[in-house]
């Protein structure tokens, strides 16, 4: 009786919930699934299209795979091709190319990694400081605009610079700083210099974004208790913006180190030359020439599997260290 009391309203008021209406259940007047779906069939449209495409493009040609363990040829079908187990990743294993090849993949990756990752970080901090809204969109906007340019179209451009009579040449000659024009994309020297600093110009700006984006979402009352504590804009940064990103680039740190075997391969594809290959030999380009080039499909497959497994690996470790360190991780 005391709970039937107390679920009628005072007054004779009539009530808001029903008594046959279960809280907290997940049902009531909640549309089922399908009605959902349909309610929803734009962008359900949107979505199937893209689980299409990389069921098409990302799984079914995973299939492809066991022909690293086989010794595939064009001529026969995939499933015709005799087994040989492991003998493609021991043949890489002792391959002389093999020491030349991680050399430079790692040293180019590692590189980028270490000078390229903060240094969008740094560009987003001192972005974010500047007050004027112009001039802050201006520097952003020719920040970013190299992204959209292809490899192809700034490699291009690159070789022109580079060139014995390029625009790097001039102002060099013209300072005093060399004696004769040097043809930089034909020293394996000067080919590591070129590529980091190439792929930080067109992606420095571009990377920021998220950064900033990141940045917007600080509580201006943060900034403002650190100005009422006395706290200057560089101090603001390190104790205030920093850890409020700090997800942020555990995150995107994560996703780097996972693809520090990845060379940007496009870009090494057009900046590299028969003079410099001994410092633009990488493993996606040699996966490339053996694979498409030279017809060693299966050698190639297993090369490219081994890089997959290691960047797996990679990431696992990766994400596990910053789930220890600051409880942030992908999974």
């Amino acid at each position: 009786m005391e709970n039937k009391r107390s679920a009628e309203p005072a007054g004779g008021m009539t009530p808001l919930i029903p008594a046959n209406h279960k809280i907290g259940t997940g049902t009531g007047n909640r549309p089922s699934l399908w009605r959902r779906m349909i309610a929803q069939k734009h962008l359900q449209t949107m979505a199937l299209l893209g689980v299409i495409w990389m069921i098409i493009f990302n799984y079914i040609p995973m299939y492809g795979i066991i022909i690293a363990f086989k010794d595939y040829n064009i001529v026969k079908s995939i499933a015709e091709a005799p087994w040989v187990g492991l003998t493609h990743f021991r043949e890489f294993m002792e391959d002389e190319n093999l020491v030349n090849v991680i050399k430079n993949t790692l040293g180019i990756s590692l590189f980028k990694l270490v000078i390229g990752f903060p240094l969008p970080i740094i560009f987003a901090l001192f972005l974010n400081e500047i007050r004027s809204v112009r001039f802050k969109k201006s520097i952003q906007t020719i920040s970013y605009l190299p992204h959209f340019l292809s490899w192809v179209v700034l490699g291009g451009i690159l070789a022109t610079w580079l060139s014995d009579v390029g625009i790097i040449n001039n102002i060099l000659l013209a300072l005093g700083l060399i004696d004769q024009p040097i043809s930089y994309l034909a020293e394996p020297n000067y080919f590591w210099g070129i590529v980091i600093t190439s792929d930080i110009w067109k992606e420095l700006g571009w990377s920021a974004i998220i950064y900033l984006a990141a940045i917007s979402g600080v509580s201006p009352e943060m900034y403002e208790a650190a100005t009422i504590d006395g706290a200057g804009r560089f101090q603001k940064m390190w104790y205030v913006t920093l850890p409020a990103i700090k997800a942020t680039i555990s995150i995107l740190f994560i996703l780097a180190v996972s693809g520090v075997l990845n060379s940007n391969f496009d870009q090494i594809l057009v900046l590299r030359n028969a003079l410099n290959d001994s410092a633009s030999n990488v493993i996606d380009y040699y996966v490339y020439y053996t694979g498409i080039l030279s017809g060693r499909f299966s050698y190639s497959t297993a090369v490219g599997l081994l890089k997959s497994v290691i960047a797996l690996i990679l990431l696992l470790i990766a994400n596990s260290v910053s789930k220890k360190i600051n409880d942030t991780s992908l999974f």
